[in-house]
């Protein structure tokens, strides 16, 4: 019976971190540039004993009987299906339109900044202690050209556009100005960790993984500039399926109610048994 009500509890634990991923892809279902996760289930340890020795009946399964102890999240991953694009008329709002692309954000970490990744693209201009603007997002955090560094512009822009290949066109009254967006494409999403919001970056431990940065992340720089595919003037949509991770909250809320039951069930039997005199 101890067995039984560890195996529920086990579960039930990692069911509930299920409920929260779809509770944060409902909540940002209208949240610009944001990636749903998808969560896969799998059998923790199990003990085997081979008790059927003088069993010699064939059979489909394999031999002997193995008791798990619950199933767990096996892998949490991002989806990187393509959401609607959204016409703004915004000459700041930028979309992506091939999958797994990242604009390059500048976050605040302690003294230092780090780069992060996120696909919703409504910028700004924000005025900086030198007389220039700095182009931010809707968090303030600074925008990164394809070299790493912060765009600032000169104040007075009259007009912005952007090419396909992510080259940002800022027209002055007299001169233009030419500035490539960061860019960066993202070869295995798996291993990335969630930050915030949209935000997603190389985990603190990434060193552990086995695999090089480089295989990882391309900065998209150079001749690798025309694999990017972007437009200005709308924003990409977020790309949760609504009904989808409806009928996973059901499911998951009811597999959730099975398991706290087999509690139940097995506290009532265990009552049974030491209730016998």
């Amino acid at each position: 019976m101890i067995r039984t009500m560890v195996s529920a509890a086990n579960t039930m634990g990692q069911l509930q971190q299920q409920l929260d991923t779809i509770s944060n892809n409902i909540s940002n279902s209208n949240t610009h540039g944001f990636k749903a996760k998808e969560t896969k289930f799998g059998e923790l340890l199990y003990q085997q004993f081979d008790n059927d020795d003088k069993d010699k009946a064939p059979r489909q399964s394999q031999p002997g009987i193995r008791i798990g102890v619950g199933a767990g999240l096996a892998q949490a991953q991002i989806n990187s299906k393509l959401g609607t694009f959204q016409q703004t008329g915004r000459a700041l709002d930028f979309s992506l339109s091939k999958e797994r692309q990242y604009f390059n954000v500048l976050m605040p970490d302690g003294n230092a900044t780090k780069t992060v990744y996120t696909r919703q693209g409504d910028f700004y201009l924000s005025p900086t202690d030198n007389g220039n603007v700095m182009l931010v997002n809707n968090d303030g955090y600074p925008i990164a050209d394809s070299r790493g560094n912060a765009i600032q512009l000169p104040d007075g822009a009259k007009e912005f556009s952007v090419t396909a290949d992510g080259n940002l066109n800022v027209q002055y009254n007299n001169r233009s100005v030419k500035i490539e967006l960061g860019v960066t494409q993202i070869q295995k999403p798996e291993l990335m960790e969630h930050i915030s919001g949209t935000y997603i970056g190389l985990p603190e431990n990434f060193g552990e993984f086995g695999v090089q940065e480089a295989s990882v992340l391309q900065n998209l720089q150079g001749g690798n500039r025309n694999q990017i595919a972007m437009q200005n003037g709308g924003l990409e949509a977020s790309n949760v399926d609504i009904s989808k991770e409806m009928s996973d909250l059901i499911n998951t809320q009811r597999s959730y109610q099975f398991n706290a039951r087999t509690i139940t069930m097995a506290d009532q039997m265990m009552g049974l048994v030491n209730g016998i005199r």
